[in-house]
């Protein structure tokens, strides 16, 4: 096979196919519109406390409402719930689109639509990370489905702020804005032309907080996910709402515009579009848990040199590391977690690690936006890039226990090739010992 043939061979599968090609142009325009609100936001009010609460009541209801959405997940059809949920979003934006052009836009009406934007992320993600092994036929394909899933991300973080940095100079946030609501419409029309098998409805039935106990239980007491949970928690808090302070770093550090900020943005997306590429062409899950210690490293050394940096070329250098590190970590992680977890707690399972990401960052932003305030950007971003390089030294110096435990569960999948006998024996106590006989 050709290295082309192994990054990209989970584009075989047409499911995966149509919502790589609809995903990819949505997710410029959402990339847009996070630079659009955060240059609105610091233009009207010169608050470096607002960033950060703006983008805390952004992602905070996700943090509440994830747990119930995964157990909807494991309950309903994940298809739909993505497909209503794109729409929500759509009508989101158009709405907050519409009330800047039209002048009537204040910092109240901000978070509120960005609050209603969390909450239906929050049915999102999870939903759709548990519905991205349906689109993929073979589970073979599933790792560097989920790494090209990254790549897309993070092309879209490449090119859209990018492009929102010209177009807020040249046509203002509105606008841009609204170009993210049509761009709803590339992703809905590939979910709605899937053609997805039955799926047999899951087994998470019964009372929703009892089952909803039931998935914390199964993660906490399997002890490979419950590291990985624990530390995307802390990189998420400490280490990923860096991007929250760009505009401040953008207009007070290097004296730039929204143009400065739309470059500071895209290197971060071009060194985390690099991360995804690299796991993309990696055949094996072999050697992931060192990769993220190292990734964890790398994310925090960068922050920590970016905080003393007064260059926009220097800064550029430093946040593609950044994100480089920071998406190398998440995705490797991502990729673990889901070869690892039962089906039938995929949903559950996929929703706290949407919490520990998606839903931590939040808290993170609130505090450094006020952290920024009072001690200055500087000192922020260094201290987070210090905990990430703690939690990753952590995370590599317990990896030869875990990997004690994933091994022979990867070779019960046929991940890895059974070397020695007694496997079946070793899975099964692996299996009972982190509580899912």
């Amino acid at each position: 096979m050709t290295p082309a043939s192994v990054a990209f061979r989970a584009l075989k599968h047409r499911n995966f196919r149509l919502f790589t090609f609809g995903q990819s142009l949505s997710l410029i325009g959402t990339w847009m519109q996070q630079v659009a609100v955060g240059w609105l936001v610091y233009r009207m009010t010169d608050s470096a406390f607002l960033l950060g609460l703006v983008s805390f009541v952004g992602q905070a209801p996700g943090f509440l409402i994830t747990p119930f959405a995964g157990v909807l997940a494991d309950r309903l059809n994940k298809q739909r719930i993505v497909i209503v949920s794109q729409v929500l979003m759509m009508v989101q934006a158009a709405t907050l689109g519409t009330l800047v052009l039209t002048g009537h836009i204040t910092i109240g009406w901000v978070i509120v639509l960005m609050a209603v934007l969390g909450a239906v992320s929050g049915f999102d993600i999870p939903a759709r990370q548990a519905f991205l092994i349906q689109m993929v036929d073979d589970r073979e394909d599933l790792p560097n489905a989920i790494a090209l899933n990254s790549s897309m991300f993070n092309a879209a973080r490449l090119v859209g702020p990018a492009l929102a940095g010209f177009a807020i100079a040249a046509i203002g946030e509105g606008w841009v804005i609204l170009a993210n609501a049509l761009s709803y419409g590339f992703v809905i029309t590939s979910l709605v032309l899937m053609r997805v098998p039955v799926q047999p409805r899951g087994s998470a039935r019964g009372e929703v907080f009892r089952t909803l106990r039931a998935g914390f239980r199964y993660a906490y007491d399997f002890t490979p996910i419950r590291s990985i949970l624990m530390l995307v928690t802390v990189v998420a808090v400490a280490g990923v709402p860096f991007s929250v302070l760009l505009p401040v770093v953008a207009r007070e550090v290097l004296h730039g515009d929204a143009r400065t900020l739309g470059f500071l943005m895209s290197a971060t997306g071009l060194g985390a579009l690099g991360g995804a590429m690299f796991l993309a062409t990696r055949t094996t899950v072999v050697g992931l848990g060192r990769l993220i210690a190292v990734a964890a490293v790398i994310f925090g050394g960068a922050l920590v040199a970016l905080s003393l940096s007064h260059s926009l070329w220097l800064s550029m250098v430093l946040l593609s590391l950044a994100g480089f590190g920071m998406m190398a970590q998440m995705a490797a992680c991502n990729t673990i977690l889901q070869t690892l977890v039962d089906d039938d707690k995929r949903g559950r399972v996929m929703s706290l690690y949407s919490m520990a990401y998606v839903g931590m960052a939040p808290v993170g932003s609130l505090v450094q936006g006020a952290a920024a305030g009072y001690i200055g950007v500087g000192w922020t971003l260094a201290i987070g890039g210090v905990v990430t390089i703690a939690v990753g030294i952590l995370f590599g110096v317990r990896l030869p226990a875990l990997r004690l435990i994933i091994r022979p569960i990867y070779q019960k999948l046929g991940i890895l090739p059974e070397v020695a006998t007694g496997i079946e024996a070793a899975t099964t106590g692996a299996r009972n010992d982190a509580g899912t006989g």
